[in-house]
């Protein structure tokens, strides 16, 4: 009870600044913020108009630049204790890129939809000069972990919340971006911090310590085709050097040796030795960026299929239908690439049925020609006198026969 009417007190406090710096724009001498509070206020006022409601957009090629983005393989690797944390304890968490758009959030179902309405979610932007003063854009300007409670926000639609962030670094130094706990401000508790930060360490952690250039222009297109490029130059690989770095690609905790030849060879009676040198083969064209008792890539690879997973994990779906070329691997009767395969091919349906607009529907048609209930579902949504429906009757027409 002591807890809770402190914070009270000190959000009607806060309130009450707030209030009496909105009536002229200017953030009164004598007051109780504190002082990295007020220079947000003043660094804010030109360009953050306190009453705005939501963060604003930025979902340019989201899904991409998440899976580009150094911070997505520890987070994956982390997606489990995270949701816990912020499910469990009522927080919704998020990840931001260097400049402050969010590329990655969990939550519980409540505290989701609630951060969803400020956008506080994939593709929010906030940084100090598009949403004022926020633990996120402090943390992004000082380099420091930094706490921002109810009022201490400059916008109005923040009050309610108070939040726990930390900046990553990269192992030179370089800011990569920043980790947010949010919740209620009567959830406030001085144990965030210290899970904000431990989380922080856990993902640096899990960095590369270096990061070669020759490694940064890899490229594996796998989605309906079957190249690995370096700097847009082919590399040519065995089709089964290709289903193996397919699959290491996907899974960003990488296979045991057992589970691996399983996933390559299924009940096939083959020798480790076979496994072991397709994977020093790799090795060789990849910059030797595998891992030998458990094998697992050192670093992230630009793959098309990667790239499609994390546009749908932010829910950008035009991105998604963008690099989804076709199969996985078309060719391949690979266990493994099989199962991977119809994950990818559901996932994306799925998100197309219940999210896709009409458009979305014709153009993931065009590549599941048989698949009768796409063609429905885009009659439906067609508007009468929409040329494409002629198209689309077509197709579902041979679908049915």
């Amino acid at each position: 009870m002591a807890q809770s009417s402190s914070l009270s007190q000190r959000r009607a406090a806060l309130e009450q600044e707030w209030t009496r710096w909105a009536a002229n724009r200017v953030v009164p001498g004598d007051t109780l913020l504190r002082s990295e509070v007020v220079q947000s206020w003043r660094r804010s006022l030109p360009t953050v108009d306190p009453e705005r409601p939501a963060a604003p957009a930025d979902d340019a090629e989201l899904g991409a630049r998440w899976a580009r983005s150094p911070l997505h393989a520890p987070i994956a690797e982390l997606s489990g204790e995270l949701r816990s944390i912020a499910s469990d304890s009522g927080f919704v968490a998020a990840v931001t890129d260097e400049r402050g758009t969010i590329l990655w959030s969990c939550g519980g179902r409540v505290m989701r939809r609630r951060a969803e309405a400020v956008n506080f979610a994939p593709g929010g932007r906030w940084d100090e000069t598009n949403m004022g003063t926020n633990a996120l854009s402090l943390a992004l300007r000082t380099g420091r972990p930094s706490t921002v409670f109810s009022a201490e926000h400059l916008v109005a639609a923040l009050h309610g919340w108070v939040c726990y962030c930390a900046p990553i670094h990269a192992p030179d130094g370089t800011r990569l971006g920043v980790l947010d706990l949010s919740t209620t401000w009567d959830r406030s508790h001085p144990l965030a911090m210290s899970t904000v930060r431990a989380l922080v360490s856990a993902i640096e952690s899990r960095l590369p310590a270096d990061a070669p250039e020759a490694a940064s222009t890899l490229r594996l297109e796998c989605l309906g085709t079957a190249t690995l490029t370096r700097a847009g130059a082919p590399i040519h690989l065995r089709p089964r050097q290709i289903e193996i770095l397919t699959l290491l690609a996907l899974e960003p905790d990488g296979y045991t040796p057992q589970r691996l030849r399983a996933a390559v060879y299924g009940d096939r009676p083959v020798s480790s030795a076979t496994l072991k040198a397709d994977v020093s083969h790799l090795r060789r064209a990849t910059g030797g960026d595998i891992t030998s008792r458990r094998y697992l890539l050192t670093r992230p690879l630009s793959c098309d299929a990667v790239e499609m997973l994390a546009a749908l994990d932010v829910g950008d779906l035009a991105t998604a239908l963008r690099l989804y070329a076709g199969p996985l691997l078309p060719q391949s009767d690979t266990p493994g690439i099989v199962e991977w395969r119809e994950y990818l091919l559901v996932a994306l349906r799925t998100a197309v049925l219940t999210g896709g607009s009409a458009a979305q529907l014709v153009e993931f048609g065009a590549r599941c020609p048989d698949d009768a209930e796409i063609h429905q579902r885009a009659l439906r949504l067609l508007p009468a006198g929409d040329p494409r429906r002629a198209l689309v009757a077509a197709r579902l027409h041979t679908a049915l026969r």
